[in-house]
């Protein structure tokens, strides 16, 4: 029998291992209002994982100084190989400067080299974070990419239903969801710990969240999910990389 796991305030169904049925494997609390930050995405599978390593620590001790705007950023590699960034900025302009910067062009040039192929790129201008948002004390985050056929009704879900979500998975932290092109998106939850979200993922379904739950895996499609063991947090105002034990 599927186990249940609280994401977003309403269920979705896991298989023992953590992953819904049929899905692919694939800094301190910011909360803000929808459309107040920007949210930058890269990814790809790695080739280089100790050269990557080194490729964001570089950043985060040499160029995040001078990256104006930006608020932090959560990273990790998923079991399947992908490494994953999202990466905060305050607004669009700032991250567009941090871009065009000489020498985040001649960092992005030797961070490139660590990937096995193309690195995949989303830029999100709308983003909503719920409880807590991101957090740099988590010690696991799960990410779901996909594409919805109502964002708005996404939203307002994972903002409508926080208190009730917390009475029922209080290892949530909260999460930051952003949207981009036409109907993608993208969800990153922040757990205190791994070993908490999966002992809470064999809690049955509440009745009063049910159609919740069934009204949310309408919309959100098809989802491919990538969990991040050990996430590194760069935050904004810290020199070195936070990582998750």
């Amino acid at each position: 029998m599927a186990a249940i796991v609280w994401l977003t305030g309403v269920a979705r169904q896991w298989t023992a291992t953590g992953r819904p049925p049929h899905a692919h494997a694939a800094g301190k609390a910011l909360p803000r209002e929808e459309g107040s930050m920007f949210l930058q995405v890269f990814q790809g599978k790695v080739a280089d994982e100790d050269g990557l390593r080194r490729c964001m620590d570089r950043w985060s001790e040499e160029l995040r100084p001078g990256a104006d705007g930006y608020l932090g950023s959560t990273c990790g590699l998923s079991d399947d190989g992908t490494f994953l960034c999202m990466v905060r900025f305050e607004s669009e302009d700032a991250a567009r400067r941090n871009s065009s910067r000489p020498e985040q062009g001649e960092w992005w040039a030797e961070c490139e080299r660590c990937f096995e192929g193309p690195v995949t790129f989303m830029d999100c201008p709308d983003v909503t974070m719920w409880l807590d948002g991101g957090s740099d004390d988590a010690g696991f985050v799960q990410v779901l990419e996909g594409h919805t056929t109502d964002a708005h009704r996404m939203r307002e879900l994972l903002t409508q239903n926080g208190s009730r979500l917390h009475e029922v998975r209080p290892e949530i932290i909260g999460g930051t969801f952003g949207t981009y092109g036409e109907d993608g998106y993208i969800e990153a939850v922040y757990f205190r710990s791994e070993a908490e979200a999966r002992e809470h993922e064999k809690m049955e379904v509440p009745d009063d969240l049910r159609e919740l739950m069934q009204e949310e895996e309408r919309i959100m499609g098809k989802v491919t999910y990538y969990d991040l063991h050990n996430p590194m947090m760069i935050s904004a105002g810290t020199s070195g990389m936070g990582e998750s034990r």
